[in-house]
């Protein structure tokens, strides 16, 4: 086998030639899925076919993901093998024609798609059937239920087991850090196992690696717990609802994160986390992921009905969607709000240090830290005292050390053509612009927003400053919010 360094973001990929004896032998075209063994690790792969002389005919090509999936060295022997017909294309059949799922059927397709059965095709088939309310309560229990089973489960011997989890769709709401800080400070065990980003410029994971280090194994996932109390890692790299990474790799280039997926995504990933106690944010407005107090509602009542049947005690809080918190958005840019929060600066952002001190504090109260109507009083206390920041510092340093955040080395400030008062700020708008600038890929890439609604501008007043790490993503940002102007609303007098 050969290492190609081809980047399939995950997939795992082999590459044969057409006119090779495997191929030829067992009929394989391209796109078929096919098994691929080396010394008793065996995985599922995706055969693209090569006319060129990349490859000699008796040679295989492997993309990162397979070659580190299989521990592969330049050289060595494989063998590939066909697939056997999977049962659970029924059940998706099914699925795709509207028809309702049972649990067994639901569980045969997470149980395919966790061992790398899928190809992306029949991925995104199952994720566009699943969406746009076509997953009843029952199904999503099931399908929580199933993604849970799918991988491993932490058992942290005690409870609570504090969580805190934001549903998204509002750029810049970097509050987990600092809830963590807060709460671990104050004695809680908390173990965020946090997900990157799926339509979003940035998630948890993706800003605290601008920190630390995330992708820890779960024995030192367990080590910087039973050391500090609590960690912020990327869930993805321990095989936590490893169902639930696989479906995001292919909701992310389709934009779509759907209200059952959603709930069964979040709450499966605090399931197998081992938390018992979990709150959950939901930000309502007009242009965040929730729009509306009535979806607001909706969502509640699913996410309840799932957590009991999955065993987790939830409690729900809404909060402001109606624009972005703090300044940054994107990793980088976010994780200089939150420790220019935990640090006590005089530079932080007022409204993401209020927001995370109501959360802390109602995580507190959850847990029975605080007695009901004073966890914000405490988790103020913790922040202003600077424990919170130590603990945090002692949390970055046990996943191996707390670094700079990158800087880009492109800026563009982006300023009012008007005077008058700033009426709305586009959350989509902004995000939009910040994931064309480069982010999450990209650390340093985002936005920097100097407005908030209410904000007094004049003519030439910076609105918000564009961050990229190339020119050219600076540029492709900056062509879109020339035909964007609405990413920020100005009244006229």
């Amino acid at each position: 086998m050969k290492w190609l360094g081809i980047d399939t973001y995950q997939e795992a990929v082999i590459y044969m030639r057409r006119d090779c004896e495997v191929c030829r032998s067992e009929g394989f075209e391209a796109q078929s899925r096919v098994r691929v063994t080396r010394n008793g690790v065996e995985i599922v792969a995706t055969l693209n076919v090569v006319d060129s002389s990349i490859l000699a005919p008796h040679e295989a090509g492997l993309s990162s993901a397979a070659w580190n999936q299989l521990g592969g060295r330049e050289g060595e022997t494989i063998r590939v093998l066909p697939m056997p017909p999977l049962e659970s294309l029924v059940a998706l059949r099914r699925k795709i024609y509207g028809n309702r799922l049972d649990e067994s059927q639901i569980q045969c397709i997470i149980n395919d798609v966790a061992k790398g059965r899928y190809p992306n095709i029949y991925l995104a088939a199952f994720v566009a059937a699943c969406a746009g309310g076509r997953l009843d309560v029952e199904e999503t229990v099931a399908l929580t239920r199933a993604m849970v089973n799918a991988g491993q489960r932490l058992d942290w011997g005690s409870a609570p087991i504090a969580d805190k989890h934001c549903v998204g769709g509002l750029p810049g709401n970097r509050t987990t850090p600092i809830v963590v800080a807060i709460a671990t400070a104050a004695g809680l065990i908390m173990p965020k196992t946090s997900s990157r980003a799926i339509t979003s410029p940035a998630g948890t994971a993706d800003t605290m690696e601008t920190l630390a280090p995330v992708d820890l194994d779960l024995l030192t996932i367990r080590r910087v717990v039973e050391q500090e109390g609590g960690c912020i890692v990327w869930g993805g790299a321990v095989n936590l609802s490893p169902a639930d990474d696989i479906l995001i790799r292919v909701e992310r280039p389709m934009d779509l994160d759907s209200e059952g997926q959603l709930v069964a995504s979040v709450l499966s990933k605090k399931a197998a986390a081992g938390s018992s106690h979990v709150l959950i944010d939901i930000p309502v407005g007009r242009t965040a992921k929730v729009r509306s107090p009535q979806a607001a509602a909706l969502l509640e009542t699913l996410m309840k009905h799932v957590a009991k049947g999955v065993g987790l005690d939830v409690r729900i809080v809404f909060t402001d969607g109606s624009q972005p918190v703090g300044r940054g958005v994107g990793p980088a840019l976010e994780a200089r709000d939150l420790l220019t929060v935990l640090r006590n600066e005089p530079t932080a952002p007022e409204d993401l240090r209020e927001r995370a001190l109501m959360l802390a504090g109602g995580l507190l109260e959850f847990c029975g830290k605080a007695a009901d109507g004073t966890g914000t009083v405490l988790a103020r206390q913790l922040l202003d005292s600077g424990r919170a920041w130590h603990k945090f510092l002692a949390i970055a340093n046990a996943q191996g050390g707390l670094r700079q955040p990158p800087v880009a080395p492109y800026t563009h400030p982006v300023c009012a053509a008007v005077s008058g008062l700033v009426g709305a700020v586009d959350n989509r708008l902004v995000s939009r612009a910040a994931k064309l600038a480069g982010a999450p890929r990209a650390p340093a890439a985002g936005l920097d927003l100097h407005v908030r609604v209410g904000s007094v501008v004049e003519p030439g007043m910076p609105l918000f400053t564009v961050h990229a790490e190339t020119p050219g993503e600076l540029e492709y940002a900056l062509g879109y919010l020339e035909t964007h102007p609405e990413i920020v609303v100005i009244n006229e007098p």
